[in-house]
């Protein structure tokens, strides 16, 4: 008797073990992607102090509307096991992977912010709230828990750094900073005129490669060569133009003496220099 329970039992756990295989089998596609998650961030050479012949901070907005750079908006919602960028950063700081710094007075990376503080600078926060009853036709009090809505972020604030290297002539690129800014309306504002932008939080971006490097951007033309984020930003894959230079005026923007036509000039010109700086180091 107890060898044929013991049979069964041995039968048992075969089934159960097949049954469990067939469903690790379900891929949704046609073959199984496990590189991903596993990718780390690309090394980036060291550079030491004594080699820096130049060097210029810079900070430029990456506008997510425009058709190169929405990769970076899209999806709004996870889907296909991708989110967005602002997305990534939020779920970041909430599993405490990344930390996110205050954007009201500076952006060196000096105050930390909490996950409940950055809801509440997105205006995410459970408030009370006057609904008309459906019963009694009256106004009653209601508390409405806030969401953070990715898709209120239009552009990218990045701080960086342009050195060059003389030990090996070239001219590098160092992102110090990512600051995701939020377009928003003023409750009395009912027909949306007036847009309003808010830096939400500064997130330092050495700490954030890593998760960057395990997420992939949807590629249109081939799907099976997607990028990851942290390829985004280091091969330049984004549109931009500098919204301000370090300089002797407090590190003021260009809006804050040029704007339109002359301010787009400004932009250029600041870009131009760091291009031509390096030309003017060769003779041809």
């Amino acid at each position: 008797m107890g060898k044929i329970l013991i049979f069964f039992g041995i039968l048992a756990l075969l089934f159960v073990a097949n049954n469990q295989e067939a469903k690790a089998q379900i891929i949704d596609g046609a073959y199984k992607r496990v590189d991903l998650k596993d990718r780390k961030p690309t090394a980036i050479p060291y550079t030491r102090e004594a080699d820096v012949m130049f060097r210029k901070k810079v900070w430029r907005i990456i506008d997510l509307r425009e058709k190169m750079n929405q990769p970076l908006y899209f999806p709004t919602e996870v889907m296909d096991g991708r989110s967005n960028l602002v997305t990534l950063l939020v779920q970041g700081i909430k599993e405490g992977k990344l930390t996110a710094y205050d954007a009201k007075f500076d952006d060196e990376f000096k105050i930390p912010m909490t996950y409940d503080q950055v809801k509440e600078v997105f205006g995410a926060t459970t408030r009370t709230k006057m609904v008309r009853d459906p019963d009694t036709g009256e106004l009653v009090p209601q508390k409405v828990t806030g969401e953070i809505h990715s898709e209120e972020i239009k552009q990218i604030m990045v701080k960086e750094e342009w050195i060059f290297d003389k030990q090996t002539s070239t001219m590098n690129v160092r992102i110090i900073g990512i600051c995701p800014i939020q377009e928003f309306f003023r409750a009395e504002d009912t027909n949306q005129e007036s847009a309003l932008h808010r830096q939400v939080f500064w997130i330092y971006f050495p700490e954030a490669r890593g998760i960057l490097a395990a997420n992939e951007v949807f590629n249109p033309q081939n799907t099976a060569r997607n990028a990851s984020f942290d390829d985004i930003f280091l091969k330049r894959k984004f549109d931009s133009y500098i919204v301000k230079e370090e300089n002797i005026y407090n590190n003021r923007d260009i809006s804050k003496y040029l704007s339109g036509k002359n301010a787009m000039l400004e932009s250029r010109r600041i870009e131009n220099s760091i291009f031509d700086y390096e030309q003017n180091l060769w003779e041809y």
